[in-house]
This record gives structure tokens, sequence and C-alpha cells, in this order.
């Protein structure tokens, strides 16, 4: 596409973002760091995991983006007992013995991964395929999802009773990892009086699926200059205990650092980030802004950390 056509493109993307984040605002109060991450991740191609006590409206932000979206939408409630076949699909023998596949709730644009650490790794991993590849394996045939598929998982602290730590390799396919907090006194307030009187809201659709691939193509067309992928770069290298660029709080606190994923999402995030804000370019501080929510679930805290009670967010501030 030429230059000209990607800075009208921006705008128009600017355009959807604020209107997307009004409507989405109709019915959720407060949160809006919380929204922007959650679309900035849509727009970056990339899936959210979404982690606060009981009763922070983490189902009913997802639900809500999903209708602003327009988008297939399916609920998986994990549970204990919950298998494989339950989220990818399973055969069955028809009426003609064939067997023929019943499309399993993966199969969907959107799909919300209700309470996902209170089922086991197995059944987690269900996932890992479609988060990477958009496509599913059952009985050894290769099935493509819909596109754009996205994956918003929420999970419970993993203090709490019943829940089990997601493997490394299912955070990893995470763009972003959402802290949601309580709400503040005058947001509690105006929650509790709008869901407690017969108030209805009729939200209405922003964007298309086609619009929305769009703008993920327009993303990867935002240009990057040197200074903003060696800041990147080096940010996601310096996490890495034992490497030059560790400095002595990661040498004496983190057990492993980030991937090369980090690396990629940070100037993915930065891209879209800047985009969002009316630019044509990140720099470093859209890179800065995308950083905790990508960073701190890749990098996991040695027991001197835990001892001292350090905290991922307050060792990625000093790298910052």
């Amino acid at each position: 596409m030429e230059k000209v056509n990607d800075v009208e493109a921006v705008k128009a993307l600017n355009q959807s973002y604020q209107e997307l984040s009004d409507e989405v605002h109709k019915i959720i109060v407060g949160q809006d760091q919380v929204v922007k991450e959650v679309i900035l991740s849509i727009f970056s191609r990339g899936h959210c995991l979404l982690i606060g006590v009981p009763g922070l409206a983490k189902t009913l932000l997802i639900t809500t983006i999903a209708r602003v979206l327009g988008l297939n939408y399916n609920r998986i409630q994990f549970t204990p007992d919950l298998m494989p076949s339950d989220i990818i699909g399973t055969e069955i023998l028809d009426e003609s013995r064939q067997f023929k596949f019943i499309k399993g709730p993966i199969f969907a644009n959107f799909v919300l991964a209700d309470e996902i650490n209170r089922t086991p790794p197995k059944t987690q991993s269900a996932l890992l395929e479609a988060m990477q590849e958009i496509s599913v394996t059952a009985s050894g045939k290769n099935y493509q999802l819909q596109k754009p598929f996205f994956v918003l998982a929420t999970q419970n602290p993993i203090e709490q009773e019943g829940t089990y730590p997601l493997p490394e390799a299912q955070l990893d396919r995470f763009m972003f990892n959402i802290w949601l907090d309580y709400p503040s006194l005058s947001e509690e307030k105006q929650i509790v009086h709008s869901t407690t009187s017969d108030i209805e809201v009729e939200l209405k659709q922003i964007i298309t699926a086609e619009q929305i691939l769009s703008y993920q193509e327009l993303i990867r067309r935002v240009p990057v200059n040197d200074n903003v992928l060696d800041y990147a770069v080096k940010l996601a290298y310096s996490t890495r205990p034992g490497t030059e660029y560790a400095p002595k709080i990661v040498n004496d606190f983190i057990n492993w650092g980030d991937g090369p994923r980090a690396s990629q999402y940070l100037i993915v995030g930065a891209k879209t980030h800047a985009v969002l804000s009316g630019k044509y370019s990140p720099d470093i501080e859209d890179v800065k802004a995308v950083a905790k929510p990508i960073l701190r679930h890749r990098m996991v805290k040695n027991y001197k950390a835990e001892a001292e009670n350090i905290s991922i967010d307050s060792i990625i501030t000093e790298l910052l």
C-alpha cells in the first residue's frame, strides 16, 4: 500500500480505537488502562491474560469487547475435569458409520478461556497450537481457525484454592499479562448504581473482522527506527541473568528472563501504542508504555527475591 494510504489508515485506526474505547466504557466503569491494553493486543495480533481476584468484571470486559467488535465469540469455562477434546473438538461415528469431526469452542474469532488456571496443564496445553499456529490438529488432521483469532484468558491469583500454575510455554504465548486492581470508591459507587437498577445499555458494533485484519497488517508496516529496535532488544536481553546487559538487580533476584518473543512483542506493542496515540512511528516511550505487561509473566524470581518480597514489576521499573 502507498505511504499516503497508510497515513490515512493510521488516522482511521486511531478514530476506531477512540470509538471502541467509548463504547466499552458504556458498560465498564474505570479500568481505562486495562481496556486500552486489551484493545492494543487485539490490533497487535496478540493474546491476553487478565489476572485479578473474582468480581472485578474480567469476564464482562471481554464479552463487552467481543460485542463491540462484532466477532464470533465462545466462552470456555475451565474446570479440573475439562478435557482437551472439550476445547478442540472430537470425532464421532455418524449414521453412515463414517468418522465425523465435531468442532469444539476453539473454532471462533474470540475465545474467552475463563479461569484458565483451574484446569490441569494437560488441558491448558490444548491451546498451545491454536495460539501459535491459528490451527488445531485432531486425529492427525489439521484444521485452520478463523481469522482474526484471539484468546483472552482470565486467571485467579495463583495463591487461591484449586488453581494450577500455567506452564511457561503457555504463558509465553500471551502477549500481555494484565493485572486488574480494585475500583476506586467513586467507581465502585457507579458500578453498584448501574448494576442494581434496570438500566439497559445498547452496544453497537464499531468495526468488522475485515477491518481488524487490515489494521493488523497496517501495524506490521509501521516503520521502526534503529534506536527504538536497539532499546527494545536490549531491554528484553537485560532481563536474562548472567548476560552482559543484566544489571545487578536481575543477577540477584531473577532465575531466568524473557526469551526472544518478548523482544518481538515489545516492538509490535510499541508500534500499536504509537498508532493508537496518533503517531506514525514508535519511540522509546512507546516501548516503555507496553513493557510491564509484556515482560512480567516471562521473568521468574528466585528464592532470594521471594524472601525479600521483591516484585517483578519493581525489577522492571528499575530496568526502565
